[in-house]
């Protein structure tokens, strides 16, 4: 059996109702441009493991999806969600024992651990950037092996962890909204906390907020991890300035904030204890829903996090990045899978239903009424055109990934922040740290 994915295939399917959610007609420009032939082994059946979904609907349109692929090919697929915390340990042993999962929907550095364990996935990412107006930079950045052209993983979408703020407590210390320079964020911090109305973001161990918060505070000074070469850079005056500033604005944060997960700023936003923080769109959403806090939604804002010293906003999002094992005997049934997914018929009604939890890799779907609806999710769309990654601004490698997995960048902050460790200390110990899993110089 041949699967070529072509406009009349996927458009026979339709894009109405998933999972029983209307979802709003989709406008997505698609350039006319020929699919890769992908002839499906006999008798492909193909096993999916990714992360569980953080709002419903995520994992309900993907099912349904899936499901439609199995009507349209024959091809059988069981779809497995696990742990946040689980997908990296699943993917070492899936990488490493050579069975299991023939597709992987790991996070963001995933397939440049495992590249040698990967098939090849250029021929339906061209395809695809070709068709929806091209993949956005940290798409890129992911996807592609380092420096190369050629495709490893396939970016299916990325979560933003902007400031959530609430209205109120911001404008009564005297703010219209949350600066962008250190100077003026820690003033706003200093007055909300008078206000008994504090600030806070984790310092814990969390895969998703922890680490979104300790790569800004040092990114928006103009430090980083990694020096492009793939040595440690992070023992340098930019990082010493960015804990010296860490010290003051964690003296603000409400009590606790060194062991929080990444559900623990959800839960004090929700009971009235934190006022200003950072995390994606699925908070607001739950305060909207619940008539219990749905005046604190009607009082929420995004804003991106505060550029400081840096040109752009240093946010870099929570990828979701799709890799295809060598160990799989259908590779052609896994390419077309993930083809079929991330076209506009299906892919479409997923971004709309994740309610701008997750953000588009392809820029046709700029134009997704995911983002014309409520003005305060409008800001997650620009997610992946950032300019920062993970391991900034060194090569995405098993490296990176290792040093963010060990909470390199959290720990040296948390260290500070509790008065464990000075700036000059947590910065020598990260590099330390860090030359473990980089070139020493």
């Amino acid at each position: 059996m041949t699967f070529s994915i072509t406009r009349r295939l996927v458009g026979s399917l339709g894009a109405g109702m998933i999972a029983g959610e209307a979802m709003a007609q989709s406008n997505i420009a698609a350039a006319n441009v020929a699919a890769p032939r992908l002839p499906l082994e006999n008798g492909a059946t193909l096993r999916v493991l990714r992360p569980v979904r953080f709002v419903q609907p995520d994992e309900d349109v993907f099912r349904a999806n899936a499901a439609r692929f199995t009507a349209a090919t024959g091809v059988q697929v069981r779809v497995d969600f696990v742990g946040w915390e689980d997908i990296s340990q699943q993917t070492g042993v899936t990488a490493n024992t050579g069975a299991g999962p023939d597709v992987i929907i790991g996070f963001n550095e995933a397939p440049h651990v495992y590249q040698d364990k990967l098939v090849d996935i250029s021929d339906i990412a061209e395809y695809l950037g070709a068709k929806y107006g091209g993949w956005k930079k940290l798409a890129e950045k992911y996807g592609k092996r380092h420096n190369s052209n050629n495709w490893i993983g396939l970016p299916f979408g990325a979560s933003g962890g902007p400031l959530v703020w609430r209205k109120s407590a911001v404008n009564e210390a005297g703010f219209a909204r949350p600066p962008e320079d250190h100077a003026g964020l820690l003033r706003l911090a200093q007055t909300m906390k008078r206000n008994n109305k504090p600030t806070g973001f984790a310092l814990g161990n969390a895969v998703g907020d922890g680490n979104g918060f300790a790569n800004w505070v040092i990114w928006s000074f103009g430090g980083f991890l990694v020096n492009p070469d793939g040595t440690p850079g992070i023992n340098s005056r930019e990082t010493v300035a960015a804990l010296n500033w860490l010290k003051e604005y964690y003296a603000t944060f409400i009590p606790g904030t060194l062991a929080w997960g990444d559900i623990s700023n959800n839960r004090a936003y929700a009971s009235n204890e934190l006022f200003l923080t950072a995390n994606g769109v699925s908070l607001y959403f739950s305060l909207k829903n619940d008539p219990a806090t749905a005046a604190i939604a009607a009082d929420t804002e995004h804003s991106l996090l505060p550029k400081g010293l840096a040109s752009t906003s240093p946010m870099a999002g929570l990828t979701l990045n799709a890799m295809v094992f060598k160990h799989s005997r259908y590779p052609n049934a896994a390419k077309a899978f993930l083809t079929f997914m991330m076209e506009a018929p299906q892919y479409d009604p997923w971004l709309q239903a994740n309610l701008g939890y997750w953000a588009q890799p392809l820029n046709a779907f700029n134009a997704s009424a995911t983002w014309s609806g409520d003005p305060k999710v409008a800001i997650f769309k620009d997610t992946m055109d950032t300019e920062f990654w993970l391991g900034y601004k060194g090569p995405i490698s098993e490296g990176s990934a290792a040093a963010n997995a060990d909470y390199v960048m959290v720990q040296m902050c948390a260290s500070v922040a509790s008065g464990q460790a000075t700036p000059e200390a947590a910065a020598r110990e990260a590099e330390r740290r860090a030359a473990r899993f980089f070139r020493r110089r």
